[in-house]
Parts: C-alpha cells; sequence; structure tokens
C-alpha cells in the first residue's frame, strides 16, 4: 500500500510578490508583473518586457559570501526553500535527515553567470575565469544547494524538462514518498534567464510577444484572440511534500493532498506541441487514472496556458477532450498572464496557486482577457478572481520537446 502524500509548506519568489501571503494576494488581485526589463539594455531586442523579480535581496536568505558563489537562479532556489520550510514548520534537528530530499529543477540553469565568464574568457583570457564558473553555471546547483543549506541525505535530484521542469520535480517527489523512500521532500522548480543571449534565443525563434513593449501590463494574455506570444519570467516555486503519516505526527497544517501525477512525451517536435493536445489530453487522463478520479470530480485546471496560438488551442482543445459534457463546469486559468512565464519554475510556482486555490476555494484570475477566440469557449476566469468550490484541482505544465506533465491535487480528508 503506497504512502499518502501531502503539502505542508509553499515558498513563492515571483514577478508579483515573495512569500506565500505576497504571491496570492497578488494572484486574487489580478497584480500585473510585467515591465519593461531592467537586468540587462534591452533597447534593441524586439521585445523588451518580462516579469523580473525586482524586490530580491539574496543575502535576506543567504550569507553574503556563499551567495556570490551561487548565480541568481540558485538564490531563488534557497531563498523559495528557507520560505517553504518556515511556512511548513519543520525543525530539521528533530528529524532524520536522511529521510527527507531535495527534487529541484531548472529549465536553463546559470545562463547570467555563462554571460559574464564568457565575456571574461573573450576580453581577458582563460586565466581569469572564476573557478566558480562551473559549479555556479550547471543545472543542478540548486537541488544541490539546498541540500546543503539544510543538511539533507535524502534523495537529491535535478529534473530538466524546460517548462515542465518544476511539475515534474514535484511528481517525481511525490513517487519517493509514495513508495516510503523519504518522509518528506522539498520540491519544485527555479529560473533566472531574464539576460540577453537567453531573451535574444526565444527572440529569434518567434515566441516572445513583441508588440507590447511599451504597453507590458497588457502583454501576457493567455487564451485572448489577441495573444501575441509569451512574456519571460524568472522565479522560484518550492513546496513541502511530507506523507501523511509524517505530517499527521508532528501536527502539520495540511494544504492539499496530491492524488495524481501524469508524464508522457508528445514525441512530436522540439518546440511545437502535438496538434490539438492529443498527448496533453493523455497525460491529464494519466493523472486522473493515478488519482482514480473522474474528470467531472476536479473544479480548477491551473493551465499552462503561455499566452501563445498554439498552447492555448491544443490545450483548451486537450481540456474539452478530457472533461467531455463536463468541460462547461471546469474552470481553467493562467497565472501567466501576471507572472510572466517563468520556464522551469512555472510548475512549481503554479502547484503553489493550485494548492491555494484548493485550500481557500478561491480561483485566481486569467488578466487581460478581453477579446474571446473563436473555440476557445472554456470558463477561463477573465479578469478577476472568483469563490468557487474546489474539490480538486489540476496543474498543468509543458515543456519544448514534447515533455508533459500534470498534478491532481485534493481537499485534505482524513
Amino acid at each position: 500500500m503506497s504512502n499518502r502524500v501531502v503539502i505542508t509548506g509553499l515558498g513563492a519568489v515571483t514577478p508579483i510578490g515573495i512569500g506565500k501571503e505576497a504571491f496570492w494576494q497578488g494572484l486574487l488581485a489580478g497584480k500585473n508583473g510585467i515591465a519593461r526589463i531592467t537586468r540587462f539594455d534591452a533597447t534593441d531586442y524586439p521585445s523588451q518586457i518580462a516579469g523580473e523579480v525586482k524586490d530580491f535581496e539574496p543575502n535576506d536568505y543567504i550569507d553574503k559570501k556563499e551567495s556570490k558563489r551561487m548565480d541568481r537562479y540558485a538564490q531563488f532556489a534557497v531563498a523559495a526553500s528557507k520560505l517553504a520550510v518556515q511556512d511548513a514548520g519543520l525543525d530539521f534537528e528533530k528529524e532524520n535527515r536522511d529521510r527527507i530530499g531535495t527534487y529541484i529543477g531548472a529549465g536553463i540553469g546559470g545562463i547570467e553567470t555563462m554571460h559574464t565568464q564568457y565575456e571574461k574568457l573573450f576580453s581577458k583570457g582563460p586565466s581569469r575565469i572564476s573557478p566558480f564558473f562551473i559549479p555556479m553555471m550547471i543545472a543542478n546547483m540548486a537541488t544541490g544547494h539546498v541540500a546543503i543549506e539544510f543538511g539533507l541525505h535524502g534523495p537529491s535530484e535535478c529534473v530538466v524538462t524546460a517548462c515542465a521542469t518544476g511539475t515534474n520535480c514535484i511528481g517525481d517527489a511525490f513517487r519517493i514518498i509514495q513508495r516510503g523512500e523519504a518522509d518528506a521532500m522539498l520540491a519544485g522548480g527555479t529560473e533566472a534567464s531574464i539576460s540577453g543571449a537567453a531573451v535574444a534565443g526565444f527572440c529569434a525563434m518567434k515566441a516572445l510577444c513583441t508588440d507590447h513593449n511599451d504597453d507590458p501590463e497588457h502583454a501576457s494574455r493567455p487564451f485572448d484572440k489577441n495573444r501575441s506570444g509569451f512574456v519571460m519570467g524568472e522565479g522560484a516555486g518550492i513546496v513541502v511534500l511530507e506523507s501523511l503519516e509524517h505530517a499527521l505526527a508532528r501536527g502539520a497544517h495540511i494544504y492539499a493532498e496530491v492524488v495524481g501525477y501524469g508524464a508522457n512525451s508528445d514525441a512530436y517536435h522540439i518546440t511545437s506541441p502535438a496538434p490539438h493536445g492529443a498527448y496533453q489530453s493523455k497525460c491529464m487522463q494519466l493523472a486522473l487514472d493515478d488519482a482514480g478520479m473522474q474528470a467531472s470530480e476536479v473544479d480548477y485546471v491551473n493551465s499552462h496556458g503561455t499566452s501563445t496560438h498554439m498552447n492555448d488551442e491544443g490545450e483548451s482543445e486537450a481540456i474539452k477532450s478530457v472533461w467531455g459534457e463536463a468541460a462547461k463546469d471546469v474552470s481553467v486559468s493562467s497565472i501567466k498572464s501576471m507572472t510572466g512565464h517563468l520556464l522551469g519554475a512555472a510548475g512549481g510556482v503554479e502547484c503553489i496557486a493550485t494548492a491555494l486555490a484548493v485550500e481557500n476555494d478561491m480561483l485566481p484570475p486569467t488578466i487581460n482577457y478581453e477579446t474571446p477566440d473563436e473555440g476557445l469557449d472554456l470558463d477561463y476566469v477573465p479578469n478577476k478572481a472568483r469563490s468557487k468550490k474546489v474539490r480538486a484541482a489540476m496543474s498543468n505544465s509543458f515543456g519544448f520537446g514534447g515533455h508533459n506533465a500534470c498534478l491532481l491535487l485534493k481537499k485534505y480528508e482524513q
């Protein structure tokens, strides 16, 4: 018999707020986190806007000397993990640290560090490269730093599945606890890729919104007819997962129970999703089957909702395929309308939003939804948060390379 798994701690570092409360209140207020890029001079870029975390001070969470040896993406991960652990009330001095692990991924990793070190290499030669270049750049260092910070000796891995990263990390950590291989896990995603080469690369792919540089607040508009590409974001979302037995033994607050996880591959194209969301729908069904639930029992979908034509069309088709007649009753929203697309961190941050929706019976909105698109006829929770009984909710993440991942959360019942 597998262990039941619950969410007991939430740590968010996002463009609309740092910490669970600021993030949640930002969502409910429909707060916009998109503005002109400040992290580098984007004057000559087709897209000059992003969802930056502008009020982040790493030394609030990390020793100054250590923070200088971390790329920004790893700093985000440590900060979000500390917030999650604090929120969960976990005292590691009272825990068996061999039974607690970290599954934290990044879609890209330390690309800002790569930039600065390449500049040194080309301008000053190889002797000026930092000895911390490699450990600051590689994508597994976020999960490594978190394990080191807390002295956690359980399973520690880094999933890299592009924009599905955070969801895959949480889903895989869920499985670890289900199997009895750990009592608790810190899991999620982190990303800090608002840098010259990354933005230029996404611009070259024609993936980013380029027609709202002078009106960034209205740039990210998932499911709207006039959507024109995604907006990059940055941040981290980390959750504390525990076996139900472990959580109850220490009197932990439970936000939601993780009851289903699905993961599969389009095996279709390096950047485009399979037509009609064919394997996205199968992934959602896998999560439902894993939970032993029917789609009609799920009241809310926190969608991948990137504000691109292909994703929003395909995901809407996939939801209608899975829910059938019940699709008219399920509510669907995209918080990327507020945060931008956090890439590898998206699934972690969106899992937090989903857990809070389940706990509070409140749905975060899809802001900037102004003009309905033909065929996209679901309830996208337009522009304003809404009260609704949420028995269960699904969080979707779909990444370049055809990676699909879905988590199903349910109200905790004894």
